[in-house]
């Protein structure tokens, strides 16, 4: 009996699962709240002649959080699957605190100058690396912990988190502004989630420091996949399907940002209605993902992937047209909480497939840097595509062609996933 198998029979399982997603929900919370304050912590350390300005740089330096987020799930990953999943988890977590706690105490370019903007884009460098870090170890961890018949829901918890962690920094946020003057959360309200977010830290380290490890090899387990030219083709299959599936629910997820975004400049509705909206967004997520999971442990997972995804084919430029013809505030809170529904119960059911498939030392890098990659070149563009497109074509519902696209690409790559996994 292996070291997982150990641990999937004894033990209580809710602090094995509690400690691998209660750090994503914390790094998430904290990388999040950044987007969600931008403007306030813009006026804080970036000064311009005008608010825009501000914005903009601010925006930007939000921006570098995603180049390291690469390079985070490289090194990170490969120390995972060479160290052990749980001195990873403990660094990614530390990285992201020190992050966190930069951004939170640092004070204004008025009181500092320069040196300000520097320590917080310091502190965006090393969120970034650890939410690039983080998420393939941790969803890794679920999926080697889990019972034989519950891998797809424990797994699906992973990116679940992600979605409570939007909720809980959304929540936050129309606390604030509803409790506090522009002023106050101007001068000091825009530190509170990032007091709140280290708040939680103590746990999630002491959680994680007590982690039995899941990384022990067998004598003669392979390292890689064979090395003979068709295995070498398979492998190189199987990494695409890994970068479509992810690259198929990033999209999803970043087009439901974009509809926000739509809100504010065709509906004329309130800054506040983002914070809503991200809400409703990340709810669906988090249940999408668990009901994706679990239902992947029931039938066939590859049927929970693809029906979801036919559904969005058949019926994304249908949604897409009604919310930019009827302008309708209705309309678009249903396509804000159907799209990342439907896509989630997709993406809930494909990771703990896609960790199925790779070799058990190379699976912390094999997903985790895909992911990063993807969030980064696709997530980190899809606003800026997707508005190139409704300028070009004067289409706005243009989005559902780009969201169809990667939608097909994910579909067709599916079998060579099932392929590796069966083998």
């Amino acid at each position: 009996m292996d070291s997982c198998e150990r641990l999937r029979s004894r033990g209580p399982k809710t602090r094995l699962l509690a400690a691998a997603v209660l750090g994503n929900v914390c790094e998430f919370f904290d990388f999040t709240s950044y987007a969600f304050f931008a403007v306030m912590i813009g006026r804080a350390f970036f000064p311009s002649e005008s608010p825009h300005g501000s914005l903009l740089l601010s925006l930007a330096v939000f921006g570098v959080g995603f180049i390291t987020r690469p390079l985070g799930s490289v090194l990170i990953g490969r120390y995972a699957d060479r160290a052990g999943r749980r001195p990873a988890l403990l660094l990614t977590i530390v990285l992201m605190a020190a992050g966190t706690l930069m951004i939170a105490v640092t004070p204004t370019y008025q009181t500092i100058g320069v040196v300000a903007p520097l320590v917080i884009i310091t502190a965006r460098l090393l969120q970034g690396a650890a939410l690039g870090g983080e998420f393939g170890p941790a969803t890794v961890y679920l999926f080697e912990v889990a019972t034989e018949g519950k891998r797809g829901l424990w797994t699906s918890w992973q990116p679940a988190s992600q979605g409570l962690a939007t909720v809980l920094a959304g929540t936050l946020g129309v606390i604030l502004a509803r409790s506090l003057s522009n002023q106050q959360l101007m001068d000091w309200g825009w530190r509170v989630p990032f007091f709140l977010g280290l708040a939680i830290v103590p746990i999630g380290l002491y959680l994680r420091h007590n982690l039995p490890e899941t990384l022990v090899r067998s004598k003669g387990e392979n390292r890689a996949l064979p090395g003979d030219a068709g295995s070498l083709r398979l492998g190189l299959k199987l990494q695409v399907s890994i970068f479509a599936q992810i690259g198929f629910g990033t999209i999803a997820i970043y087009l439901s940002s974009y509809l926000a975004t739509f809100s504010m400049q065709s509906l004329g509705l309130a800054p506040t209605v983002a914070f809503y909206s991200a809400i409703a967004a990340g709810g669906s997520v988090f249940v999408g993902c668990l009901l994706g999971g679990w239902a992947s442990d029931k039938v066939s997972p590859h049927l929970v992937i693809a029906i979801p995804r036919w559904i969005i084919i058949f019926t994304a430029i249908p949604m897409f047209s009604i919310v930019a013809e009827s302008r309708d505030l209705r309309a678009l809170m249903c396509l804000s909480i159907a799209l990342p529904f439907l896509a989630m119960v997709s993406g809930g059911a494909s990771f703990a497939a896609m960790i199925g498939a790779l070799p058990r030392d190379g699976r912390s890098a094999g997903l985790g840097t895909p992911y990063a990659l993807v969030v980064a070149l696709l997530g980190g563009t899809a606003q800026f595509v997707v508005t190139t497109l409704v300028v070009m074509t004067g289409d706005n519902s243009a989005p559902a062609y780009y969201l169809i696209a990667i939608c097909m690409l994910s579909l067709v790559t599916l079998p060579w996933l099932k392929r590796r996994i069966a083998e």
